[in-house]
Protein backbone atom coordinates (compact mmCIF):
# COMPACT_ATOMS: atom_id res chain seq x y z
CA UNK A 1 0.00 0.00 0.00
CA UNK A 2 1.52 3.34 -0.95
CA UNK A 3 2.13 5.92 1.89
CA UNK A 4 -1.22 8.77 1.74
CA UNK A 5 -0.22 11.90 0.78
CA UNK A 6 -2.13 14.63 -0.20
CA UNK A 7 -2.57 16.17 -3.21
CA UNK A 8 -0.39 19.44 -3.57
CA UNK A 9 -0.58 21.99 -6.45
CA UNK A 10 1.82 24.79 -6.87
CA UNK A 11 -0.04 28.12 -8.31
CA UNK A 12 2.78 30.24 -10.00
CA UNK A 13 2.39 33.78 -11.21
CA UNK A 14 5.16 36.10 -12.90
CA UNK A 15 5.13 38.58 -15.49
CA UNK A 16 4.19 37.65 -18.93
CA UNK A 17 7.61 37.07 -21.15
CA UNK A 18 7.87 35.48 -24.44
CA UNK A 19 10.32 33.64 -26.20
CA UNK A 20 10.97 32.62 -29.88
CA UNK A 21 11.90 29.45 -30.87
CA UNK A 22 13.56 30.49 -34.42
CA UNK A 23 17.16 30.32 -33.57
CA UNK A 24 16.70 26.69 -32.10
CA UNK A 25 17.63 28.15 -29.05
CA UNK A 26 16.18 28.98 -25.58
CA UNK A 27 16.41 32.79 -24.72
CA UNK A 28 17.49 33.02 -20.95
CA UNK A 29 14.97 34.68 -19.37
CA UNK A 30 13.94 35.72 -16.17
CA UNK A 31 10.59 36.21 -14.24
CA UNK A 32 8.96 36.56 -10.78
CA UNK A 33 7.10 33.32 -10.10
CA UNK A 34 4.20 32.88 -7.19
CA UNK A 35 2.87 30.01 -5.00
CA UNK A 36 -0.61 28.51 -4.02
CA UNK A 37 -0.09 24.99 -2.24
CA UNK A 38 -3.64 23.45 -2.09
CA UNK A 39 -5.89 20.25 -2.25
CA UNK A 40 -8.27 18.80 -4.13
CA UNK A 41 -11.73 17.36 -2.98
CA UNK A 42 -12.61 13.90 -1.15
CA UNK A 43 -14.62 12.53 -4.46
CA UNK A 44 -10.86 13.10 -5.86
CA UNK A 45 -8.88 12.21 -3.72
CA UNK A 46 -7.73 8.44 -4.20
CA UNK A 47 -4.91 8.40 -1.19
CA UNK A 48 -5.25 5.02 -0.74
CA UNK A 49 -3.92 4.59 -4.42
CA UNK A 50 -1.00 6.91 -5.21
CA UNK A 51 1.44 8.85 -3.72
CA UNK A 52 1.17 12.44 -4.46
CA UNK A 53 3.44 15.40 -5.95
CA UNK A 54 4.96 16.48 -2.30
CA UNK A 55 6.64 19.14 -0.98
CA UNK A 56 8.72 19.10 2.67
CA UNK A 57 6.58 22.10 3.46
CA UNK A 58 3.33 21.70 2.19
CA UNK A 59 1.96 18.36 3.81
CA UNK A 60 -1.04 19.66 4.60
CA UNK A 61 -4.14 17.25 5.86
CA UNK A 62 -7.42 17.08 3.72
CA UNK A 63 -9.83 19.11 6.57
CA UNK A 64 -7.24 21.65 7.02
CA UNK A 65 -6.77 22.49 3.62
CA UNK A 66 -10.60 22.30 2.37
CA UNK A 67 -11.58 23.48 -0.92
CA UNK A 68 -9.87 26.08 -1.86
CA UNK A 69 -10.22 28.58 -5.27
CA UNK A 70 -6.82 28.56 -6.92
CA UNK A 71 -5.00 32.16 -6.19
CA UNK A 72 -1.75 33.49 -6.92
CA UNK A 73 0.32 35.58 -4.40
CA UNK A 74 1.98 38.74 -5.95
CA UNK A 75 4.76 38.00 -8.03
CA UNK A 76 7.44 40.05 -5.75
CA UNK A 77 6.71 37.49 -2.83
CA UNK A 78 8.84 34.91 -5.34
CA UNK A 79 12.15 34.75 -6.96
CA UNK A 80 12.81 35.64 -10.21
CA UNK A 81 14.90 33.13 -12.87
CA UNK A 82 18.21 34.94 -12.20
CA UNK A 83 17.29 34.32 -7.98
CA UNK A 84 17.06 30.76 -8.80
CA UNK A 85 20.09 30.21 -10.82
CA UNK A 86 22.35 31.87 -8.15
CA UNK A 87 21.01 29.44 -5.90
CA UNK A 88 23.34 26.59 -8.00
CA UNK A 89 26.79 26.76 -8.19
CA UNK A 90 27.98 28.43 -11.23
CA UNK A 91 30.37 25.32 -12.44
CA UNK A 92 27.02 23.15 -12.62
CA UNK A 93 26.49 25.66 -15.78
CA UNK A 94 29.99 24.96 -17.11
CA UNK A 95 30.43 22.64 -20.39
CA UNK A 96 32.91 19.50 -20.80
CA UNK A 97 34.14 18.43 -23.94
CA UNK A 98 35.97 15.51 -21.99
CA UNK A 99 32.26 14.30 -19.90
CA UNK A 100 30.75 14.91 -23.11
CA UNK A 101 32.83 12.48 -25.39
CA UNK A 102 33.24 10.47 -22.43
CA UNK A 103 29.40 10.26 -22.28
CA UNK A 104 29.22 9.36 -25.96
CA UNK A 105 31.85 7.12 -26.00
CA UNK A 106 30.13 4.82 -22.92
CA UNK A 107 27.17 4.70 -24.77
CA UNK A 108 28.35 3.67 -28.33
CA UNK A 109 30.22 1.09 -26.20
CA UNK A 110 27.27 0.01 -24.27
CA UNK A 111 24.82 -0.29 -27.71
CA UNK A 112 28.22 -2.34 -29.68
CA UNK A 113 28.20 -4.59 -26.67
CA UNK A 114 24.77 -5.34 -26.11
CA UNK A 115 24.43 -6.18 -30.13
CA UNK A 116 27.92 -8.36 -30.15
CA UNK A 117 26.11 -10.29 -27.32
CA UNK A 118 22.87 -10.95 -29.39
CA UNK A 119 24.99 -11.69 -32.23
CA UNK A 120 27.24 -14.01 -30.85
CA UNK A 121 24.48 -15.93 -28.19
CA UNK A 122 20.98 -15.72 -30.27
CA UNK A 123 20.16 -17.39 -33.62
CA UNK A 124 18.40 -15.34 -36.45
CA UNK A 125 17.30 -18.10 -38.53
CA UNK A 126 14.83 -20.63 -37.35
CA UNK A 127 14.34 -18.96 -33.97
CA UNK A 128 12.81 -21.44 -30.97
CA UNK A 129 11.58 -20.01 -27.91
CA UNK A 130 14.69 -19.35 -25.98
CA UNK A 131 15.97 -16.86 -29.06
CA UNK A 132 12.69 -15.43 -29.02
CA UNK A 133 12.96 -14.25 -25.06
CA UNK A 134 16.82 -13.82 -25.69
CA UNK A 135 15.78 -11.14 -28.64
CA UNK A 136 13.03 -9.95 -26.43
CA UNK A 137 15.54 -8.98 -23.80
CA UNK A 138 18.06 -7.37 -25.64
CA UNK A 139 15.19 -5.67 -26.93
CA UNK A 140 14.52 -3.76 -23.32
CA UNK A 141 18.10 -3.77 -22.51
CA UNK A 142 19.42 -2.06 -26.23
CA UNK A 143 16.08 0.64 -26.39
CA UNK A 144 17.30 1.80 -23.00
CA UNK A 145 20.83 2.06 -24.53
CA UNK A 146 19.32 3.85 -27.46
CA UNK A 147 17.54 6.24 -25.36
CA UNK A 148 20.95 7.21 -23.97
CA UNK A 149 22.27 8.31 -27.04
CA UNK A 150 18.61 10.04 -27.97
CA UNK A 151 19.19 11.98 -25.06
CA UNK A 152 22.79 13.08 -25.48
CA UNK A 153 21.15 14.38 -28.85
CA UNK A 154 18.44 15.86 -27.29
CA UNK A 155 21.27 17.35 -25.19
CA UNK A 156 22.85 18.72 -28.42
CA UNK A 157 19.80 20.37 -29.62
CA UNK A 158 19.55 22.34 -26.64
CA UNK A 159 23.36 23.32 -26.41
CA UNK A 160 23.73 21.59 -23.30
CA UNK A 161 26.37 18.77 -24.56
CA UNK A 162 29.32 20.81 -24.62
CA UNK A 163 30.29 24.95 -25.60
CA UNK A 164 30.51 24.26 -29.38
CA UNK A 165 27.68 24.51 -31.23
CA UNK A 166 29.16 23.07 -34.59
CA UNK A 167 29.87 19.85 -32.57
CA UNK A 168 26.36 20.04 -30.91
CA UNK A 169 25.30 20.00 -34.07
CA UNK A 170 27.44 17.44 -35.75
CA UNK A 171 26.53 14.69 -33.24
CA UNK A 172 23.40 15.56 -32.58
CA UNK A 173 22.24 15.21 -36.18
CA UNK A 174 24.37 11.70 -36.75
CA UNK A 175 22.82 10.29 -33.64
CA UNK A 176 19.20 11.80 -34.16
CA UNK A 177 19.24 10.60 -37.83
CA UNK A 178 20.43 7.27 -37.00
CA UNK A 179 17.16 7.02 -34.54
CA UNK A 180 15.25 8.21 -36.92
CA UNK A 181 14.20 11.26 -35.64
CA UNK A 182 14.33 14.40 -38.08
CA UNK A 183 17.39 16.65 -36.09
CA UNK A 184 17.24 20.08 -36.72
CA UNK A 185 12.90 19.51 -37.25
CA UNK A 186 12.69 18.03 -34.17
CA UNK A 187 14.86 20.69 -32.30
CA UNK A 188 12.75 23.45 -33.19
CA UNK A 189 9.42 22.10 -32.17
CA UNK A 190 11.25 20.78 -29.17
CA UNK A 191 12.00 24.53 -28.68
CA UNK A 192 8.70 25.51 -28.39
CA UNK A 193 8.18 22.74 -25.82
CA UNK A 194 10.47 24.54 -23.44
CA UNK A 195 9.57 28.17 -24.42
CA UNK A 196 5.92 27.18 -23.74
CA UNK A 197 5.82 24.80 -21.54
CA UNK A 198 1.99 23.75 -20.42
CA UNK A 199 0.65 26.49 -23.06
CA UNK A 200 -2.86 25.46 -23.53
CA UNK A 201 -2.62 27.34 -26.74
CA UNK A 202 0.96 26.69 -27.98
CA UNK A 203 2.52 24.05 -25.97
CA UNK A 204 4.32 21.45 -28.01
CA UNK A 205 3.64 17.66 -27.39
CA UNK A 206 1.40 16.02 -24.87
CA UNK A 207 -1.11 19.50 -25.37
CA UNK A 208 -4.45 18.43 -23.24
CA UNK A 209 -7.23 17.74 -25.31
CA UNK A 210 -10.40 19.57 -24.81
CA UNK A 211 -13.70 17.41 -24.09
CA UNK A 212 -14.52 18.72 -27.82
CA UNK A 213 -11.11 17.37 -28.90
CA UNK A 214 -11.94 14.63 -27.61
CA UNK A 215 -14.84 13.84 -29.96
CA UNK A 216 -12.26 13.33 -33.18
CA UNK A 217 -8.91 12.00 -32.57
CA UNK A 218 -7.36 11.16 -35.76
CA UNK A 219 -11.20 9.87 -36.90
CA UNK A 220 -11.75 8.16 -33.41
CA UNK A 221 -14.72 9.25 -30.84
CA UNK A 222 -12.82 8.70 -27.50
CA UNK A 223 -16.01 9.61 -25.40
CA UNK A 224 -17.58 6.35 -27.51
CA UNK A 225 -14.58 4.15 -27.14
CA UNK A 226 -14.36 4.67 -23.52
CA UNK A 227 -17.57 3.64 -22.97
CA UNK A 228 -17.70 1.02 -25.14
CA UNK A 229 -14.67 -0.55 -23.85
CA UNK A 230 -14.33 0.85 -20.06
CA UNK A 231 -12.16 1.99 -17.55
CA UNK A 232 -9.07 0.05 -17.30
CA UNK A 233 -9.30 -1.09 -21.09
CA UNK A 234 -9.44 2.54 -22.20
CA UNK A 235 -6.11 3.07 -19.88
CA UNK A 236 -4.58 0.63 -22.24
CA UNK A 237 -5.42 2.01 -25.08
CA UNK A 238 -4.06 5.13 -23.84
CA UNK A 239 -0.90 3.57 -23.05
CA UNK A 240 -0.49 1.88 -26.64
CA UNK A 241 -1.22 5.24 -27.89
CA UNK A 242 0.91 7.14 -26.16
CA UNK A 243 3.75 4.46 -25.93
CA UNK A 244 3.78 2.52 -29.24
CA UNK A 245 2.62 5.11 -31.88
CA UNK A 246 2.81 8.46 -30.67
CA UNK A 247 6.16 8.79 -31.47
CA UNK A 248 5.67 8.41 -34.59
CA UNK A 249 2.11 10.04 -35.66
CA UNK A 250 3.36 13.07 -33.57
CA UNK A 251 6.00 13.39 -36.08
CA UNK A 252 3.84 12.78 -39.22
CA UNK A 253 1.18 14.66 -37.68
CA UNK A 254 2.10 16.91 -34.74
CA UNK A 255 -0.41 15.31 -32.80
CA UNK A 256 -0.38 16.54 -29.16
CA UNK A 257 1.03 19.62 -30.51
CA UNK A 258 -0.01 23.07 -30.19
CA UNK A 259 -3.64 24.90 -31.05
CA UNK A 260 -1.44 27.22 -33.20
CA UNK A 261 0.63 26.91 -36.44
CA UNK A 262 4.20 28.87 -36.58
CA UNK A 263 3.93 32.57 -35.48
CA UNK A 264 0.36 32.22 -33.80
CA UNK A 265 -1.97 31.74 -36.99
CA UNK A 266 -4.51 29.25 -37.08
CA UNK A 267 -3.88 25.80 -38.55
CA UNK A 268 -6.97 25.65 -40.61
CA UNK A 269 -7.32 21.85 -41.14
CA UNK A 270 -3.14 21.91 -42.42
CA UNK A 271 -1.16 18.75 -41.09
CA UNK A 272 1.85 20.01 -39.01
CA UNK A 273 4.44 17.70 -39.77
CA UNK A 274 8.49 17.35 -39.25
CA UNK A 275 9.71 16.18 -42.58
CA UNK A 276 8.61 18.69 -45.27
CA UNK A 277 10.74 21.72 -45.59
CA UNK A 278 6.99 23.92 -46.22
CA UNK A 279 5.24 22.70 -43.27
CA UNK A 280 3.19 25.29 -41.87
CA UNK A 281 4.86 24.15 -38.53
CA UNK A 282 8.57 25.99 -39.21
CA UNK A 283 9.25 29.26 -40.09
CA UNK A 284 10.43 29.62 -43.70
CA UNK A 285 14.07 30.36 -42.83
CA UNK A 286 14.70 26.40 -41.46
CA UNK A 287 13.58 25.04 -44.72
CA UNK A 288 17.01 23.98 -45.61
CA UNK A 289 17.78 22.44 -42.35
CA UNK A 290 14.17 20.76 -42.28
CA UNK A 291 15.19 19.47 -45.49
CA UNK A 292 18.69 18.39 -44.52
CA UNK A 293 17.00 16.33 -41.11
CA UNK A 294 14.45 14.57 -43.58
CA UNK A 295 17.38 13.17 -45.67
CA UNK A 296 19.21 12.37 -42.89
CA UNK A 297 16.42 10.42 -41.81
CA UNK A 298 16.27 8.72 -45.25
CA UNK A 299 19.33 8.27 -45.31
CA UNK A 300 19.97 6.15 -42.95
CA UNK A 301 16.13 4.27 -43.99
CA UNK A 302 17.43 3.39 -47.13
CA UNK A 303 21.13 2.15 -44.96
CA UNK A 304 18.89 -0.32 -42.99
CA UNK A 305 17.53 -1.67 -45.90
CA UNK A 306 21.01 -1.53 -47.38
CA UNK A 307 22.20 -3.83 -44.76
CA UNK A 308 19.36 -5.84 -44.59
CA UNK A 309 20.05 -7.34 -48.13
CA UNK A 310 24.10 -7.67 -46.69
CA UNK A 311 23.48 -9.89 -44.16
CA UNK A 312 19.99 -10.46 -43.67
CA UNK A 313 16.68 -8.95 -43.40
CA UNK A 314 15.62 -10.84 -40.16
CA UNK A 315 18.74 -9.93 -38.61
CA UNK A 316 19.07 -6.28 -39.14
CA UNK A 317 15.32 -6.24 -37.81
CA UNK A 318 15.94 -8.18 -34.81
CA UNK A 319 18.54 -6.02 -33.68
CA UNK A 320 16.98 -2.74 -34.84
CA UNK A 321 13.26 -2.40 -35.36
CA UNK A 322 12.24 -3.83 -31.49
CA UNK A 323 14.89 -1.68 -29.42
CA UNK A 324 13.95 1.23 -31.81
CA UNK A 325 10.32 0.91 -30.59
CA UNK A 326 11.44 0.94 -27.05
CA UNK A 327 13.39 3.94 -27.58
CA UNK A 328 10.46 5.58 -28.34
CA UNK A 329 8.18 4.48 -25.76
CA UNK A 330 11.14 6.31 -23.26
CA UNK A 331 10.99 9.10 -24.89
CA UNK A 332 7.35 9.40 -25.00
CA UNK A 333 7.30 8.32 -21.35
CA UNK A 334 9.42 10.98 -20.04
CA UNK A 335 7.72 13.94 -21.91
CA UNK A 336 4.13 12.67 -20.71
CA UNK A 337 5.18 11.73 -17.65
CA UNK A 338 7.15 14.63 -16.44
CA UNK A 339 4.29 17.24 -17.05
CA UNK A 340 1.43 14.85 -16.58
CA UNK A 341 -0.62 15.21 -13.33
CA UNK A 342 -4.04 15.79 -12.30
CA UNK A 343 -2.78 18.32 -10.03
CA UNK A 344 -0.09 20.19 -12.16
CA UNK A 345 -1.56 23.04 -14.31
CA UNK A 346 -1.74 23.89 -17.44
CA UNK A 347 -2.48 27.94 -18.54
CA UNK A 348 -4.30 29.64 -21.37
CA UNK A 349 -3.13 33.10 -22.73
CA UNK A 350 -4.60 34.74 -20.27
CA UNK A 351 -2.66 32.94 -17.22
CA UNK A 352 0.47 31.50 -18.94
CA UNK A 353 3.57 33.28 -18.08
CA UNK A 354 7.38 31.62 -18.74
CA UNK A 355 8.20 30.61 -15.01
CA UNK A 356 4.84 29.38 -14.40
CA UNK A 357 5.21 26.55 -17.42
CA UNK A 358 9.01 25.93 -16.64
CA UNK A 359 7.64 24.82 -13.26
CA UNK A 360 5.00 23.13 -14.07
CA UNK A 361 7.69 20.25 -13.99
CA UNK A 362 7.88 17.23 -12.17
CA UNK A 363 10.90 15.27 -11.35
CA UNK A 364 10.53 11.15 -10.58
CA UNK A 365 13.02 8.54 -9.38
CA UNK A 366 12.82 6.17 -12.10
CA UNK A 367 14.59 3.50 -9.43
CA UNK A 368 13.36 0.12 -11.48
CA UNK A 369 15.93 -1.89 -12.11
CA UNK A 370 18.24 -0.62 -9.46
CA UNK A 371 18.41 2.94 -11.63
CA UNK A 372 19.45 1.44 -14.18
CA UNK A 373 17.37 3.47 -16.73
CA UNK A 374 18.07 6.64 -15.02
CA UNK A 375 21.67 5.91 -15.53
CA UNK A 376 21.99 4.53 -18.97
CA UNK A 377 18.94 7.59 -19.95
CA UNK A 378 21.42 10.19 -17.92
CA UNK A 379 18.86 11.58 -15.35
CA UNK A 380 16.82 12.96 -17.86
CA UNK A 381 13.84 12.19 -15.86
CA UNK A 382 14.66 12.45 -12.28
CA UNK A 383 16.44 16.16 -12.76
CA UNK A 384 13.64 17.39 -15.22
CA UNK A 385 12.59 20.71 -13.20
CA UNK A 386 16.45 21.37 -13.77
CA UNK A 387 16.61 20.79 -17.30
CA UNK A 388 13.08 22.69 -17.49
CA UNK A 389 14.91 25.80 -16.14
CA UNK A 390 17.73 25.77 -17.78
CA UNK A 391 17.84 23.59 -20.66
CA UNK A 392 21.32 24.35 -22.04
CA UNK A 393 23.02 23.25 -18.92
CA UNK A 394 24.90 20.08 -19.00
CA UNK A 395 23.24 16.80 -17.95
CA UNK A 396 26.51 15.35 -16.61
CA UNK A 397 26.10 18.75 -14.02
CA UNK A 398 22.15 17.85 -13.73
CA UNK A 399 22.22 15.86 -10.03
CA UNK A 400 24.37 18.42 -8.50
CA UNK A 401 22.68 21.15 -9.66
CA UNK A 402 19.54 19.66 -8.88
CA UNK A 403 20.22 18.70 -5.65
CA UNK A 404 20.81 22.57 -4.83
CA UNK A 405 17.44 23.81 -6.93
CA UNK A 406 15.51 21.42 -4.38
CA UNK A 407 17.02 23.02 -1.51
CA UNK A 408 16.20 26.46 -2.88
CA UNK A 409 12.53 25.49 -4.38
CA UNK A 410 11.06 22.88 -1.92
CA UNK A 411 10.88 25.50 1.15
CA UNK A 412 9.09 27.67 -1.42
CA UNK A 413 6.28 24.92 -2.56
CA UNK A 414 8.02 25.18 -5.85
CA UNK A 415 9.76 21.78 -6.08
CA UNK A 416 7.51 19.20 -7.74
CA UNK A 417 8.56 15.34 -7.00
CA UNK A 418 6.13 12.16 -7.83
CA UNK A 419 7.99 8.71 -6.01
CA UNK A 420 5.49 6.50 -7.07
CA UNK A 421 6.68 3.77 -9.36
CA UNK A 422 7.07 4.44 -13.09
CA UNK A 423 5.25 1.43 -14.16
CA UNK A 424 2.56 3.04 -11.59
CA UNK A 425 2.47 6.30 -12.40
CA UNK A 426 2.09 5.18 -15.49
CA UNK A 427 -1.05 3.31 -14.95
CA UNK A 428 -2.57 5.57 -13.09
CA UNK A 429 -1.89 8.98 -15.09
CA UNK A 430 -3.51 6.70 -18.41
CA UNK A 431 -6.68 6.73 -16.06
CA UNK A 432 -7.00 9.79 -14.50
CA UNK A 433 -5.23 12.39 -17.09
CA UNK A 434 -7.50 12.85 -20.32
CA UNK A 435 -8.92 15.96 -20.64
CA UNK A 436 -9.18 19.55 -19.75
CA UNK A 437 -12.57 21.26 -19.83
CA UNK A 438 -10.96 24.28 -21.91
CA UNK A 439 -8.39 25.94 -23.43
CA UNK A 440 -8.50 29.66 -20.79
CA UNK A 441 -7.70 30.28 -17.61
CA UNK A 442 -6.08 27.55 -15.14
CA UNK A 443 -7.02 24.12 -16.45
CA UNK A 444 -6.31 20.13 -14.52
CA UNK A 445 -6.96 16.74 -15.99
CA UNK A 446 -10.17 15.30 -15.82
CA UNK A 447 -10.80 11.75 -15.90
CA UNK A 448 -13.83 10.08 -18.36
CA UNK A 449 -14.78 8.07 -15.88
CA UNK A 450 -15.91 10.64 -13.08
CA UNK A 451 -17.39 13.07 -16.12
CA UNK A 452 -20.09 11.56 -18.50
CA UNK A 453 -21.55 14.87 -20.03
CA UNK A 454 -19.77 17.64 -21.82
CA UNK A 455 -18.65 20.11 -18.95
CA UNK A 456 -20.35 23.68 -18.10
CA UNK A 457 -17.44 25.71 -19.00
CA UNK A 458 -16.99 24.11 -21.87
CA UNK A 459 -19.82 24.66 -23.41
CA UNK A 460 -20.40 28.42 -22.57
CA UNK A 461 -17.15 28.93 -24.28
Amino acid sequence: MAKTLPRVQSELSVGTQETAASSGDEDSLRAGATSNDSECSDEELRASETNELTSANAKLTQHEAGKPQPFVRPKEELPNKHEIRASIPKHCFEHSYAHALYDLARDLLIVSTFAAIALSTLRTKELRAVDWLGWAVYSFFQGSAFTGLWVLAHECGHGGFSASKRLNNAVGFVLHSALLVPYYSWQFSHAKHHSRTNHLMDGESHNPDTWEDFEDMLGINYHKLHEAIGDDAFAVWQLFAHLVVGWPVYLLTNATGGRRAQGGKPINGRVLDHFRPNSALFPASWASRIAASSAGVFGVVAALCYAGSMFGGTTVMLLYVPSYLVCNGWLVLYTWLQHTHEDMPHYGDDEWTWVRGALSTIDRPYSEFFGFHDWMHHRIGSTHVFHHLFSDGPCYHAVEATAHLKAYLEPKGLYNYDDRPILTAAWQTSKRCHYVEGTSGVQYFKSLADTKSPPIAKKSE
